[in-house]
């Protein structure tokens, strides 16, 4: 089996995930339909230990019941790459009639060996971006033209190739995390290069900095700390290894003193900031028999910390709401995904793996809605994923990014270059619109703007 994508490594396993039309059961059976062994049962009562897949329905109890949703405020910065430091936003205003205001290239798009994975963040009027060769740009955040540009990838054979890694800003500095093996400082007005130190593994997450302290996740399942005044080493937590995962990372979330950070592992874990001693260490995982695939783990995207909550999803099934002080799961749901969820009001909404947006009462984890985009896509042309085995071509369902809820929709965009905004209260689809370019990271919103930046290495603005 060989795989095709034009969207890059850092999703690389997501294409096996969404393709429609691939299953592997048939073939492994051993049996002819006609010669299957029968079912023999020992004498007794027979106990089912592996139960059905769950499925995931609207509550009927809450069909057409309205919820409450904070009136729409416009944000002036976007500093952390989930917007704020605990990765929750609420509810912005932007977007309008979502036309485009401009389009802007800065830099290597993703292709072979050059990944786009850091989300944009924003501050003092400009819009920051890295592009898939540790090439990070200051964009006037108005009219997208270019402030200043600095390429950071470092001269080594070591790492010749690399991906991921991420920015963030903090009183006036711009923090950078690469794969290509190095965290650094910039001043934001400038670019000027403060400090740059070397990592040993690549990083493939972008960076959450807080109370002078950066905090990453490195590719080997270790979340890292370092001093933000010269980028000396602090502390650090070890995971559990992990060899299957998908091939992009988590930014924490920090609340106070606590920083909750997502892994490869599936684990989901709450520590002191200050000297990264845990407090609570939640696994959201479960094994299907009937998708090996399940046995990824993965978080791959961001845990938000929402009014004592933390909300996460990950790759093997369980989206689940974990009271902050405690560790405990208040509910969970058997929602498998990649993308970072968004709570606001009542509820919090999530993009699922199959392209479902799910509407989930935030207190009881009852459904309001579900909207399936991904709905008669997987046999259309022109995907930009897809999977080849032998002769056959199979191509995928879009891959759907993480949401914004933008003056009463919710906006998400996939990887072969569609914009959906859907209806926050109803789920009904407002407005599509052709991007011109896969995505796979999700939209950021300042100044009653919408910025979306491509996997080919362009910043668009909406308004």
């Amino acid at each position: 089996m060989t795989l095709r994508s034009r969207t890059g490594l850092a999703l690389l396993l997501t294409a096996a995930l969404t393709a429609s039309g691939c299953s592997t059961l048939s073939r492994l059976n051993p049996f002819p339909k006609d010669e299957a062994p029968g079912e023999v049962a020992s004498e007794g009562e027979r106990i089912a230990i592996i139960a059905f897949d769950q499925k995931v329905e609207a509550a009927e109890a809450l069909k057409g019941v309205d919820f409450f949703l904070p009136d729409p405020v416009a944000l002036s910065e976007w500093s952390m790459p989930g917007g704020t430091l605990e990765n929750s936003v609420g509810h912005v205003a932007a977007g309008g009639g979502l036309s485009m205001a401009w389009k802007r290239g800065f830099g290597e798009g993703s292709g072979r060996g050059a990944h786009v994975t850091a989300p944009p963040v924003a501050a003092n009027g400009k819009i920051y971006v890295m592009d898939g060769e540790a090439t990070v740009s200051a964009l006037d955040a108005q009219t997208g033209a270019e402030v200043w540009k600095v390429n950071l990838r470092p001269d080594s054979k070591r790492d010749k190739e690399a991906f991921g890694g991420g920015i963030a800003i903090a009183d006036g500095r711009l923090y950078v995390a690469s794969g290509f093996r190095f965290i650094a400082q910039l001043n934001a007005d400038t670019g000027a290069v403060g400090w740059k130190v070397a990592t040993e593994q690549p990083i493939h997450a972008a960076p959450t900095v807080a109370g002078g302290r950066l905090f990453v996740v490195a590719v080997d399942n270790t979340l890292l700390s370092y001093n933000t005044a010269d980028g000396t080493p602090s502390w650090t937590y070890q995971a559990l290894s992990e060899s299957s995962r998908i091939l992009g990372a988590s930014s924490p979330a920090v609340s106070g003193d606590t920083v909750v950070a997502a892994f490869g592992s599936g684990e989901l874990v709450a520590l002191r900031a200050a000297n990264g001693n845990d407090l609570w260490n939640e696994a959201l995982s479960r094994a299907s028999r009937n998708n090996a695939l399940s046995e990824i783990r993965d978080i791959p995207g961001r845990p938000v910390i929402f009014q004592g909550d933390v909300f996460a999803v990950s790759h093997s099934g369980v989206f689940a709401a974990t009271d902050l002080r405690t560790g405990q799961a208040r509910w969970t749901l058997p929602i498998t995904g990649i993308t970072t969820p968004w709570p606001s009001g009542d509820v919090v909404y999530v993009v699922d793996k199959g392209g479902q947006v799910i509407c989930v009462a935030r207190e009881s984890g009852q459904i309001y809605w579900i909207r399936d985009l991904g709905e008669g896509r997987g046999k259309a042309k022109g995907g930009l994923m897809g999977i080849s085995v032998g002769k056959k071509k199979y191509v995928s369902k879009p891959v759907w990014s993480s949401p914004i809820l933008a003056s009463g929709k919710v906006i998400t965009a996939s990887n072969q270059g569609e914009l959906v905004a859907l209806n926050a209260k109803t789920g009904a689809v407002e407005k599509t619109m052709n991007l011109g370019s896969g995505v796979l990271l999700g939209p950021i919103s300042i100044n009653n703007t919408i910025y979306i930046a491509t996997d080919e290495a362009q910043l668009i603005a909406l308004r």
